[in-house]
C-alpha cells in the first residue's frame, strides 16, 4: 500500500513539474524569437541577456501596462523616455 501511494505521489509531482515547465517554454521561445536588433540581426551577449530579462519581466505585467506603454507618445508623435514615460504609464494605469 505504501508503495502504491508513493508511486501515485511521484507521478502527480512529475506531472505538475512537467506542466509548469511547458507553460514557461512558450514565453522563453517568444522572447528569444523577438531578440533582434534594429538592423535585423539577432542579439548576442549582454544585449541579448538584458533583452531577455526585460522581456520576461514585461510578460508578467498585465495587458493594460503594455497598452499604456504603447500610448506613451509626446504631442509631436515621438515616444516618451525616462521619467516622462514612467509618469505617463503610472497615470494611465490608474485610470
Amino acid at each position: 500500500m505504501k508503495y502504491l501511494l508513493s508511486t501515485a505521489a511521484l507521478l502527480f509531482a512529475s506531472q505538475l513539474a512537467f506542466a509548469q515547465a511547458t507553460a514557461a517554454a512558450p514565453l522563453a521561445n517568444d522572447c528569444a524569437a523577438r531578440a533582434i536588433s534594429k538592423d535585423g540581426k539577432p542579439l548576442a551577449g549582454a544585449a541579448k541577456t538584458a533583452f531577455m530579462k526585460k522581456c520576461a519581466a514585461d510578460a508578467g505585467k498585465p495587458a493594460a501596462a503594455s497598452d499604456c506603454a504603447a500610448k506613451a507618445v509626446s504631442k509631436d508623435g515621438k515616444p516618451l523616455y525616462g521619467a516622462a514615460k514612467n509618469a505617463f504609464i503610472k497615470k494611465c494605469e490608474k485610470g
